[in-house]
C-alpha cells in the first residue's frame, strides 16, 4: 500500500514546508549578515595629525605599560640623539614585498631610549647614516609587535637582525631603558632619507552589532524550526491515522464485530 504521505495533498504540503524552511534560512542569513556587515566597522582610534603631536614623555614612564589607546596612532615627538651603532633590521613586508624595517634607539637626555623605525629597505644593505647630534623627530606611536607580524627569513638569522620591534626583544640588544612602544616616522623626517617611508598606520577598528537585525535573525530561525516541527507532527499524525484505518479495516475483513453480543450454545 502506498504511503499516504505521497498523496497529491501531502505532496503540496511537502513543497510548502520546503519553501517555508528555505525562506526562513534565507531570512536568518540575511539578517545575521546585516547585524555584522563590514560597513559597521568603527574606527576606535584614528590616526592623529602630526601637528597635534605631544611629547612621548607625557604618555608614561619608560618600561611602564602603555594602554592600547595611547599606543595606537598617537602623534608624538621625541628629542635626543640616534645611537647609530645600535641600528637593527626587522623583517617586515611592504605592499607584499619582503624586506626590512630599519630601527635604532633615539636616546633622550635622561638616557632613556625610544625605539624609532626609520623606514624600510628591501635588501637591508647600503643604509644611510642617521643624522648626527640632537634631533627632534615626530611620528606615530605604535604598540610592540607580536609574533604574528612580519615574516621569518629563510636560513639562519643574519647578524644585526631581530625578529620584531618589541621591548622584550630589544632589551637584549640595546643597553638602554626603553619605552614600551616605538615610533614610526613619516616621509618628511630627515631620518628616513634614502629609505622607503612606511605608510601611516591603519587605525584600529571594531565591529558594532545591529541588535535589531540580530533579533530578527533569531526570530526567523525560530519560525523556521517551528514550521519544520509542525510539519513533522502532521506527518506523524497522518501515519498514525493511516495505521488505525488499516487495523480497523483488517478487523472488519476477519468478521470481528465487537458490537454484537456473543451467542451462547444450547
Amino acid at each position: 500500500m502506498r504511503s499516504p504521505l505521497f498523496s497529491p495533498r501531502w505532496l503540496g504540503l511537502h513543497l510548502a514546508a520546503v519553501l517555508v524552511a528555505a525562506v526562513c534560512v534565507a531570512g536568518t542569513y540575511w539578517q545575521f549578515t546585516r547585524a555584522f556587515e563590514p560597513d559597521r566597522d568603527v574606527i576606535t582610534n584614528p590616526v592623529e595629525d602630526l601637528a597635534d603631536a605631544v611629547s612621548v614623555t607625557e604618555l608614561g614612564e619608560p618600561g611602564a605599560y602603555l594602554h592600547p589607546n595611547l599606543t595606537a596612532n598617537t602623534a608624538v615627538e621625541a628629542t635626543g640623539h640616534f645611537d647609530a651603532g645600535a641600528q637593527l633590521l626587522v623583517p617586515q613586508r611592504l605592499d607584499g614585498v619582503e624586506g626590512y624595517a630599519v630601527i635604532l634607539p633615539l636616546v633622550t637626555e635622561e638616557g632613556v631610549a625610544v625605539p624609532v623605525s626609520r623606514g624600510w629597505s628591501e635588501d637591508g644593505t647600503d643604509l644611510p647614516e642617521p643624522p648626527a647630534g640632537d634631533v627632534t623627530v615626530t611620528g606615530w606611536l605604535q604598540p610592540p609587535q607580536d609574533a604574528s607580524e612580519g615574516f621569518v627569513p629563510m636560513g639562519d638569522p643574519e647578524t644585526g637582525t631581530v625578529e620584531r620591534i618589541a621591548p622584550s626583544v630589544l632589551v637584549g640588544e640595546w643597553d638602554y631603558q626603553l619605552y614600551a612602544a616605538y615610533v614610526t616616522l613619516p616621509e618628511h623626517e630627515p631620518a628616513v632619507d634614502g629609505l622607503t617611508p612606511l605608510p601611516p598606520p591603519e587605525p584600529p577598528t571594531e565591529f558594532t552589532i545591529n541588535w535589531r537585525s540580530l533579533s530578527y535573525s533569531v526570530q526567523w530561525a525560530m519560525f523556521g524550526v517551528s514550521a519544520v516541527v509542525f510539519w513533522i507532527i502532521l506527518m506523524r499524525r497522518e501515519l498514525a491515522e493511516a495505521r488505525t484505518r488499516k487495523t480497523g479495516g483488517a478487523s472488519e475483513e476477519n468478521g470481528e464485530d465487537t458490537d454484537q453480543p456473543a451467542v451462547a450454545g444450547s
